[in-house]
């Protein structure tokens, strides 16, 4: 006997005449998220809101723009007429009918002054929206492009209707998946967490996560860090709904790849590099009157003066409006408070820092902290109120926390908890007026103050909460601000203006140091200036040796701002996109036009003379998407990663090639494929290229590379060197790979070293392989931006060096100091060498020479 569920269907008829806009084209992120609902949208031709369907009137706002009908089985249906309508307070729309009344489909609902509202409003674009998602099995939108009012049928739902006799399982079952144990290094906190919930939302089942007996919504952030969940804890995923089975199967395996976390078993290197262990606040506490200690958040030296940061007090009344009304205060806040942070990521030149932000916009649609405020409205309370009382508490049940990181996470509901209550409020933020040369203390700061600080003023920063993982502490090092976290309570009590020394790198706040210090540190900072700005001063001039071989200085970047950055420091183009950052951080792959306008949009930004190297998706087993379900693998390292993720995938390989290539006519374009290991691999992406190019019809010359990350690709070099076009050396894998040790790993991590002579030996291999061939390579890895290996590379015969942003005026000015054929002979030396503490002990005796 079969089993199958009877779903019952439900036509919505349209509301307007006009053209039909899918839901996601919105430009309003609360609709085109989804964050409402699922639906769809009208461009109207009319101006008499017809009802869709037949229900009762459960909601009319008061400024009539917006409506809600519920039919007899249930299902909400949101029709908002227009974007940001209610800010006209109900001038140019009339209700037809009241709240409570019983309606048919077809019936007047409420008539508006079109050219008033399109003047007046952002959009006259219409919204017809499930509110009640969870009893919807699928969405069915019509396929014409123009409806006519109360005859087309707009939207289609099938609904959970009743088990059909013989189905093995009722809806309303409990599924339950089989125990994960969690491989993120600090648990789920807020970055994984936000994923899992993401991704959680695409699914119309109850879902809950259980760790130990204890359950959390996983469709809420904040609920699931409460959960703190730790790296090793086991848990499962319970799910009740119409589409339980698949939604615990995707979020179990999601679970098990780290949920978008690479996870090698410990702390992200960025966050490793600089964490110390675990301190209580009577061993941080010093001894000496003038020396106040803390951890260390982010290093630097600076010396300063103090300047106290208080928290601005937001005051809000405790008894509200109408419910109705105080929701939509919240509801307003809430979007703008998003499309504030839209602003701030784009203020963060680095994507992975930005999407701190992206992780804060997540919360303003957290459905466990909207239902605690919302909670608190319906029993009369204002939204100021009851926002005020929703965070406030998930804050404080994160910051008791055992686990450190998501302890920290508190921080981030006080920021984009105080940002919407300042919105409700209607309080400007006040800009941060501080005095030039501050040291900044406060008992915390939030990433939102951190990321806005005026660099010209401060030179770092102590807080008294926080630590070395927080978002604050990232932000701060990103940022280059020399700052400390968890310093001691008395730092509070010191008086504005009082001189110190911060340094970053020891958790170390010395007061009152003498002139001999200050002048000591102050020459120190003096010289690195100068240097500095003489590099910056020639950081237009090429890169050649005192013999005149020119070395052509490159930029590894993410994204279109640092592109923008590299021109501005001299650089000579790209020699690394990192193209994931576009595939990262989402539920959804990336379309062909977004793709295709950020790629045009970069390569427009270097210009016609420069090199712009696009590395295709660079994903996997260790940097999983969450719309690619892929299976756990033991070892994703050595997995499906890289170029043979999209060989299997040729769809999204083909989209992403086709919007590569768009950009060829605005820059010297060059693909790059990672992780290539034969012959076989490197043919068939050829041919790909060849095959969208010709079917595009671009005729500008567009090279072909491939990155050497894995021994055997660099052993074969010469034969890889007939095929291509150019290498570049992605030192970081090719060392791990080489000497079979994590970089990551807490006890590894320090003899994973490029400069082992295994190694720099498969580096000169491949430079003699793609020589032999008259083609160039390129080292987009770490030691490209190393002082000390730069002569070594030079030496070998490398062509370019593709470096972080900032370092690149230093390695120009490094090698125009240089001679190629002293570097060659230097290189020479070396690959001789048997250890890497004879190779480095040769670097370091250079840099004196």
């Amino acid at each position: 006997m079969n089993n199958s569920t009877q779903a019952s269907r439900l036509d919505l008829f349209a509301p307007l005449s006009g053209v039909v806009v899918a839901i996601e084209s919105v430009p309003d992120p609360v609709f085109a998220q989804k964050m409402v609902g699922d639906g769809v949208s009208i461009d109207p031709i009319s101006n008499l809101l017809l009802a869709p369907v037949a229900g009762k009137v459960t909601q009319l706002h008061s400024s009539k723009h917006a409506i809600t009908i519920t039919t007899p089985a249930g299902i909400e249906v949101l029709i908002h007429i227009g974007l940001d309508t209610v800010m006209l307070r109900g001038e140019g729309f009339t209700a037809k009918v009241a709240e409570g009344a019983e309606v048919k489909v077809g019936q007047p609902l409420i008539e508006f002054d079109a050219d008033l509202v399109a003047r007046k409003a952002l959009s006259l674009l219409t919204q017809i929206v499930i509110t009640t998602g969870d009893k919807v099995v699928k969405y069915i939108p019509t396929i014409k492009k123009t409806i006519v009012a109360g005859q087309d049928i707009v939207l289609s739902l099938d609904l959970a209707g009743a088990t059909v006799v013989g189905q093995a399982v009722a809806a309303d079952a409990a599924i339950q998946s089989a125990a994960v144990i969690v491989p993120n290094p600090t648990g789920l906190h807020a970055r994984p967490a936000a994923v899992l919930a993401n991704t959680a939302k695409t699914f119309k089942s109850d879902l809950k996560l259980v760790r130990a007996g204890d359950e959390a919504n996983a469709k809420s952030v904040v609920s699931i860090m409460g959960l703190e969940v730790q790296h090793g804890d086991s848990v499962f995923v319970k799910a009740t709904g119409p589409d339980a089975a698949q939604a615990a199967k995707a979020l179990a395996e999601l679970i098990a790849s780290g949920s978008g976390e690479e996870c090698g078993g410990v702390l992200p290197p960025v966050a490793a590099k600089h964490l110390p262990k675990p301190q209580t606040r009577a061993a941080l506490k010093s001894n000496d009157p003038n020396m106040l200690m803390g951890v260390s958040a982010s290093p630097g030296l600076a010396v300063g003066h103090i300047y106290q940061v208080k928290q601005e007090v937001i005051d809000v009344v405790e008894s509200g409006d109408v419910p109705e009304l105080e929701k939509r205060r919240l509801e307003n806040a809430l979007k703008e408070a998003y499309q504030q942070l839209e602003a701030l990521k784009g203020e963060i030149a680095d994507p992975a820092k930005a999407e701190i932000f992206a992780a804060h916009q997540e919360l303003l649609s957290d459905p466990d902290l909207l239902d605690l405020a919302t909670a608190g409205i319906s029993q009369g309370k204002s939204a100021g109120f009851a926002w005020r009382a929703a965070f406030t508490n998930y804050a404080d049940k994160l910051a008791k926390l055992k686990n450190e990181v998501l302890a920290g996470r508190a921080n981030d509901i006080r920021d984009i908890g105080r940002r919407v209550l300042r919105l409700i409020a209607g309080i400007k933020e006040a800009a941060l007026e501080v005095p030039n040369d501050a040291i900044l203390i406060a008992e915390d700061l939030t990433p939102s103050d951190t990321a806005s600080l005026d660099r010209n003023k401060v030179l770092g920063f102590c807080t008294i909460g926080g630590g070395a993982t927080s978002h604050v502490a990232i932000l701060a090092r990103s940022l280059n601000i020399p700052a400390i976290c968890g310093i001691e309570e008395a730092a509070l009590q010191l008086a504005n203006g009082t001189p110190v020394i911060l340094e970053g790198s020891k958790g170390c706040l010395r007061l009152n140091p003498s002139s001999e210090e200050i002048s000591s540190i102050r020459e120190r900072q003096v010289k690195l200036a100068k240097r500095q700005a003489e590099e910056l001063e020639s950081a237009f001039e090429p890169a050649t040796t005192t013999d005149g071989i020119c070395v052509e200085v490159v930029a590894n970047i993410g994204g279109l701002e640092e592109a923008q950055q590299s021109v501005k420091l001299g650089g000579e183009g790209v020699g690394l996109l990192r193209s994931e950052f576009l595939y990262l951080e989402r539920t959804d792959a990336p379309t062909e036009a977004e793709q295709d306008k950020i790629y045009s949009d970069i390569a427009k930004s270097l210009g016609k003379d420069r090199t712009f190297v696009v590395r295709t998706l660079d994903v996997g087993g260790d940097k999983p998407l969450p719309y690619l379900p892929m299976p756990v693998e033991e070892n994703p390292f050595l997995g499906v990663r890289g170029v043979r993720l999209c060989l299997a995938e040729p769809e999204l390989l083909h989209t992403q090639i086709r919007a590569i290539l768009r950009s060829a006519e605005h820059a010297k374009l060059a693909i790059m494929f990672p992780m290539i290991t034969s012959l076989e691999e490197v043919r068939e992406v050829k041919r790909i290229v060849a095959e969208e190019k010709a079917a595009l019809g671009i005729t500008a010359q567009v090279q072909v590379g491939i990155m050497v990350e894995v021994p055997a690709t660099a052993v074969m070099a010469e034969i890889f060197a007939r095929e291509v076009d150019f290498f570049s050396i992605g030192t970081n894998d090719l060392t791990q790979y080489t000497l079979a040790m994590d970089r990551g790993h807490p006890k590894l991590a320090k003899e994973a070293d490029a400069m082992h002579p295994g190694v720099l030996r498969l580096i000169a291999n491949t430079v003699k392989g793609a020589h032999t061939h008259g083609k160039w390579v390129g080292v987009c890895g770490g030691i490209a931006s190393d002082p000390a290996a730069v002569p070594l590379l030079i030496g070998m015969g490398v062509d370019e060096l593709s470096v972080s942003v900032p370092a690149i005026p230093a390695v120009k000015a490094l090698v125009r100091k240089l001679s190629k054929v002293e570097c060659q002979k230097l290189a020479a030396e070396v690959l001789q060498m048997g250890t890497v503490a004879e190779v480095r002990a040769r670097l370091a005796q250079q840099i004196t020479d």
